[in-house]
């Protein structure tokens, strides 16, 4: 019986099977998990070498060299090349007129007429003072010979005198008289000939009133400076009108055979603003016509508050079908000072690296070169910096393109053609 109960006294082995399930299961996990981070890991460096050894196909175009005129248009406004207010320089009633608003004139053509009989008479007195002074100097002369005479006269008294006295014939106070006599004659002599003088002072001055007068009575007659055409007419026949007034001028006329536009250059493009630049002039209700005119004048210096250079472009107006006062624009043909290169503006990229390009090579990689806008065109960009003109530059360069990364290029369907009519 002691035997039987130390056999159930012992105790049973350990259950392991549950254990063992839960390590096995804990290692394929632990397995797993390893072999899907290696995976990953070998995932990434696949597509690490992949994205190293990709060769993008990128759309590429040619840059052009832009070493042509700069065409620059500005606002402008059209004014008569020359332009005339016309005054009354003879008082009096306007008699006659010839001309209305919008009359075109030749140069020395009567415009008015102006009845001034004030003037005819002060003409008419100066004339008759003239004559009077004529005569003063005619008889002025003729003293003048009359004195000569008489000084030859006393002269030879005199030395008659003198002789008879030394002879003792004579007394010596009919010396003395005679020699006293000569003297008074000269002395009427040199009178004479200042009334000549006198006289003709009085004449030259009489004339030049005369002369004024004449003048002024030839402004009578109102007539054109130049040719060109009456654009405002302030009086009407009977009216009076005074010389030298101001105010109201009786006429005003312009010159417009020839038209002057004054634009404002920035100063950007004021260097190459000179003498003889051309211009293409349009007009806005006339769509159809360009007028061409150039560069006549500038002012040199650059108005302080706006930086620009006041420019006037001469434009010839011979079928006068341009006006004085049309708003206009102006397209200046500046020369370069040095070349540019123009680009679509699709090849540009800003970024925190500054405005940049992606240059084809010609080695097939891709490099990152910063450039520098000088001007927009919208479609395209002119550049100054940055490129010289000869390269091609990738359209539409993806951002995480590298520098120095191989590329392909793709078809152009616009090769041959210049960048601006490719942009078009």
């Amino acid at each position: 019986m002691k035997a039987h109960g130390d056999a159930h006294d012992i105790p049973p082995p350990p259950r392991k099977g549950p254990f063992v399930l839960v390590a096995l299961v804990g290692a394929g996990l632990l397995g797993w998990g390893g072999y899907g981070h290696w995976k990953e890991r070998a995932a990434a460096a696949e597509t690490q070498r992949k994205a190293k050894d990709f060769v993008p196909r990128l759309r590429t175009a040619a840059v052009e060299r832009a070493d042509k005129a700069i065409d620059l248009t500005l606002p402008g406004e059209t004014q008569a090349f020359a332009k005339a207010a016309i005054f009354a320089r003879a008082t009096g009633y306007v008699s006659e007129r010839r001309v209305d608003i919008g009359s075109r004139v030749k140069a020395g053509d009567v415009l008015l007429r102006i009845a001034a009989p004030d003037l005819d008479q002060q003409l008419a007195q100066a004339e008759a003072q003239l004559g009077q002074m004529q005569a003063q100097l005619l008889r002025a002369r003729a003293m003048v010979d009359q004195a000569r005479a008489n000084v030859n006269l006393a002269n030879v008294t005199n030395s008659r005198t003198s002789t008879l006295a030394v002879q003792g014939w004579a007394s010596r106070q009919n010396a003395d008289t005679s020699q006293a006599g000569v003297l008074s004659q000269s002395a009427n002599l040199a009178s004479a000939e200042a009334g000549v003088k006198v006289a003709e002072a009085n004449i030259k001055a009489q004339g030049a009133t005369v002369d004024r007068l004449k003048a002024l009575t030839g402004f009578k007659d109102v007539v054109a400076p130049f040719d060109g055409v009456v654009t405002t007419r302030s009086v009407d026949i009977g009216d009076l009108v005074k010389a030298d007034a101001g105010g109201t001028p009786l006429l005003t006329m312009d010159r417009d055979d020839i038209l002057r536009i004054s634009v404002n250059v920035p100063q950007n493009a004021a260097v190459g603003v000179t003498a003889g630049v051309e211009a293409a002039i349009k007009v806005p209700q006339m769509p159809d016509r360009t007028f061409s005119g150039q560069v006549e004048r500038s002012s040199v210096a650059l108005l302080t508050a706006s930086r620009t250079l006041t420019t006037q472009v001469d434009v010839p107006n011979p079928d006068g079908v341009l006006r004085a006062g049309l708003y206009v624009y102006v397209t200046l043909k500046i020369p370069r000072t040095e070349p540019a290169v123009i680009i679509p503006a699709e090849a540009l990229v800003f970024n925190q690296r500054g405005t940049q390009v992606v240059v084809a090579r010609d080695d097939g990689q891709a490099e990152w070169r910063p450039v520098h806008i000088r001007r927009d065109f919208g479609q395209t960009i002119e550049l100054d910096q940055g490129l010289s003109g000869h390269e091609r530059i990738v359209l539409s360069p993806p951002p995480d393109l590298r520098d120095g990364q191989p590329i392909e290029r793709a078809p152009d369907p616009d090769a041959g053609k210049p960048v601006q009519a490719a942009a078009r």
